[in-house]
């Protein structure tokens, strides 16, 4: 596993780590790497505890004479193969030369002056630094909107293209002159291409479409990685994205699919992979985020459960792709079982595809947690917090479509799912409740609503909403995680999207719910991007009104349609009731003259005050095609 610390869940990212893999660093820390080597030997002063992260993401560095520290604690600290020393006895080290682990180093070399042994200088980090014009607060080089980065899974390949949607909504914090830096990684990972892009001057959408990018860079077919950069960010470092992947012209294969944005932090496991159904092949792209080679035997995959991974026994060449099929390495294995990708923090959230059909779908995995313990707590939560925490999920109207519940264990220390399903109407009246049971970690529940639902029942759809219960017994720690899955039953197509548990719209708090996209909790307002549809495909939301105790009868919801500049089009409002919900088609509420003027990069914005409502969305086209994935806000 490489021994970076990526994210922590009370403290957010870690710059440091996105300070020292980005792609500009990566290529500095080589040339920096050359130098040391021709001035050895080599000490390492590490005032700030940073040499494990430095040493998994340059390898290329020559060997270390030995590491030298300030702070007396970690004395004897090994990293490497080396035990810290104090800084009191780096002047006998005999070093040529002292590099000085930050990107602050010009008061710490003044300050260590006195112990240098004679003859040395000092290099440090600040020879990787990004150039100045790449660095949204200059007099801070570790302010995390420095680094506001992420990965997309983008190909054009093989009939299928892929366009990422967003919008600059750093402008809404007071941004201004916001670009985009951008590398096209091959699936070996070479550079593809390299260059920039201005974003709006406002809140305006903006769209990366493969096969314009194909074109301008007379590229060959590709399926790799997009790796993004904001620069001028203010408010958000996280970059968030809608991506689509569909036919590359007409006559292709009928597929489509939407993810949500790549979730740019390395973990040590991720979950929610389903295995595969008999006439199924399930491939997860893992795509190295680092400058790093993958060695074999780092990465495996295993029951969720089991214990018992089976490792992948191929590097994986820095930022390159590899397809694995997960049948290859668990042939037995088989849906409703669920698989667990050990991943080493080499890699942000992958994408996982599954082929059946002639069709393919495409969607992500999530980061499973290694920092949670259960809650004693929930079971016994204040009636004020009334059914505490809620994963809503939508239900498409059921004469054409099929809908299954599969919960997902999502913390290495999750033993025990204690669950029930509450069903609603979309005027929020109580359609079913169903228990589920305390169900194990390598459970191989898949509910199909068919099972438990009358024929005639919500024939429009609704919603329903997985919820704690402990009748049972059982453990919970309010990560709580599902994959839900949808199937035409006229088309034979099928999407499929999974996210987690939130407190929703309580006046009562409890630790970090609920969540707020902005301040403290409680988060009681909606900000939500919805794209528009483009080539003949028609966008849609399914919103949904949540609430854990009762809140207000009814939403106050507005919808704003922009074009890619940011300017309102149209507006209207929509009033949705208390554990309700609504299916909208932008075609359906705004006029085809407004539509067509906000453009293929317009998008609306679902925007309410009074209430937390959550959203998924996704496209439709001519050939029975459809996605889903849950939304993003801001």
């Amino acid at each position: 596993m490489l021994s970076i610390e990526t994210f922590d869940q009370r403290q957010g990212g870690n710059v440091l780590y996105k300070a020292l893999s980005h792609p500009l660093a990566a290529e500095a820390l080589r040339v920096l790497a050359e130098t040391l080597r021709a001035r050895a030997p080599i000490a390492l002063f590490d005032p700030e505890g940073i040499a494990p992260a430095l040493f998994a993401l340059a390898p290329d560095l020559p060997p270390i004479a030995g590491i030298y520290v300030q702070d007396a604690r970690a004395i004897g600290r090994e990293t490497a193969g080396l035990a810290a020393r104090p800084l009191t006895e780096l002047p006998e080290s005999g070093a040529r030369t002292v590099l000085i682990a930050s990107f602050e180093a010009g008061r710490i070399a003044a300050r260590i002056a006195p112990f240098l042994p004679a003859g040395a200088e000092c290099l440090s980090l600040d020879a990787i630094r990004l150039p100045p014009e790449m660095l949204t607060v200059p007099g801070r080089y570790l302010d995390r909107l420095n680094f506001a980065t992420n990965f997309a899974f983008f190909r054009d390949q093989d009939g299928l293209s892929t366009r990422l949607v967003s919008a600059n909504y750093w402008s809404g914090y007071g941004a201004n002159g916001v670009r985009l830096w951008l590398r096209l990684y091959a699936a070996d990972g070479s550079a593809l291409a390299t260059w920039e892009e201005a974003l709006p001057s406002g809140a305006g959408g903006f769209a990366l479409d493969s096969r314009d990018i194909r074109a301008r860079f007379s590229l060959p077919p590709f399926c790799g990685q997009l790796f993004l950069h904001v620069i001028g960010a203010a408010g958000h470092d996280v970059v968030k994205y809608a991506l689509d992947t569909f036919p590359s012209a007409d006559g292709a294969q009928p597929s489509l699919s939407c993810t949500h944005d790549a979730n740019a932090w390395p973990s040590e496991r991720y979950a929610g992979l389903p295995a595969p159904r008999g006439d199924e092949r399930v491939i997860l792209w893992v795509q190295n985020s680092h400058a790093v080679a993958i060695p074999r035997g780092a990465i495996a995959l295993d029951r969720m459960g089991a214990e018992r991974p089976v490792s992948y026994p191929h590097d994986i060449a820095p930022f390159a792709s590899a397809a694995l099929d997960v049948g290859d390495w668990l042939p037995d294995l088989r849906w409703p079982a669920q698989i667990e990708f050990c991943a080493g923090r080499h890699v942000v959230r992958p994408r996982y595809e599954v082929i059946r059909g002639g069709r393919t779908r495409i969607a992500h995995v999530n980061v499973e947690r290694a920092d949670l313990t259960p809650d004693p707590d929930l079971p016994r939560l204040p009636p004020a917090l009334g059914r505490g925490f809620l994963l809503p999920f939508p239900i498409l109207p059921r004469r054409r479509f099929a809908t299954i519940v599969q919960p997902t264990p999502m913390a290495t220390t999750q033993t025990s799912l204690p669950l029930r399903l509450d069903l609603f109407d979309p005027e929020g009246g109580a359609a079913g409740v169903h228990f589920l049971g305390n169900l194990p970690r390598d459970h191989d529940l898949a509910l199909d609503l068919d099972t438990i639902l009358p024929a005639d029942a919500l024939p429009e759809g609704g919603h329903g909403e997985l919820v704690y219960d402990f009748r049972a017994g059982g453990a919970a720690d309010g990560w709580l995680h599902a994959l839900f899955r949808y199937a035409d039953r006229e088309s034979g197509h099928e999407a499929e999207s999974s996210f987690g548990a939130h407190i929703f719209n309580t006046a009562m708090t409890y630790r970090d719910e609920p969540q707020s996209y902005t301040g403290k909790p409680p988060g009681l307002s909606t900000r939500l991007f919805l794209r528009l549809g483009e080539g003949g495909r028609r966008s849609f939301t399914s919103l949904i009104y949540p609430a854990s105790a009762p809140w207000r009868p009814h939403s106050a919801t507005g919808l704003q349609l922009h074009d890619e500049t940011g300017a309102i089009i149209a507006e209207t409002t929509l009033a949705i009731a208390c554990s309700g919900s609504a299916l909208i088609h932008p075609d359906e509420i705004f006029s085809a003259a407004d539509l067509a003027r906000a453009g293929s990069r317009g998008y609306v914005l679902i925007r309410d005050t009074t209430c937390r409502l959550f959203g998924y969305h996704g496209l439709r086209d001519r050939a029975g095609g459809f996605s889903l994935d849950h939304m993003f806000g801001f």
